[in-house]
């Protein structure tokens, strides 16, 4: 059994740079710089930086909400890819995460609510760029009479 995931939260170190394939998919490149636990010999927390690829509607959200210094989760996979330097002809690899869910942790900077600048679509409403994504989990409607096998002590139970 293998598994291969990554959860990072950072602040973005760029803002999303958005592009699309040749067949017309989005796809979003940003970077983030994730702060240690500890501190170092000289009393400072290092920093590690991140590459992070963003697909589709993960991209597309980057793109239109996100901007440089924004604390995000990002939730996703490591990958490395690897190719030959045509200038010095050396084997170069690089390690980047792909994304499958990002999500905005606070606040625009500018402390818009409605994620845009003043005078821009006047009247139209605004996206909600700070609203982390809701997480929907269905479950099994419950037999009928499953309520009378319930203990009423059950401070867990479903009311």
């Amino acid at each position: 059994m293998s598994l291969n995931r990554i959860v990072l939260i950072g602040r973005l170190t760029r803002d999303p740079e958005m592009k699309y394939t040749p067949a017309g998919v989005p796809v979003a490149t940003l970077g983030i710089a994730v702060q240690r636990y500890t501190k170092n010999e000289t009393g400072d927390y290092d920093v590690d930086f991140f590459n992070i690829t963003a697909w589709r509607r993960t991209a597309e959200f980057a793109s239109n909400y996100l901007t440089k210094g924004r604390l995000v989760s990002v939730d996703g996979r490591l990958q490395s890819r690897s190719w030959v330097d045509q200038a010095t002809g050396q084997k170069r690899t690089v390690y980047e995460v792909v994304a499958d869910d990002i999500q905005g942790l606070d606040r625009r900077a500018d402390g818009a609510e409605g994620g845009q600048a003043p005078g821009e679509n006047e009247g139209a409403p605004a996206p909600r760029a700070a609203a982390p994504a809701l997480r929907v989990t269905t479950t099994a409607p419950r037999a009928a009479g499953a309520a009378d096998d319930m203990d009423e002590s059950d401070p867990f139970a479903d009311e």
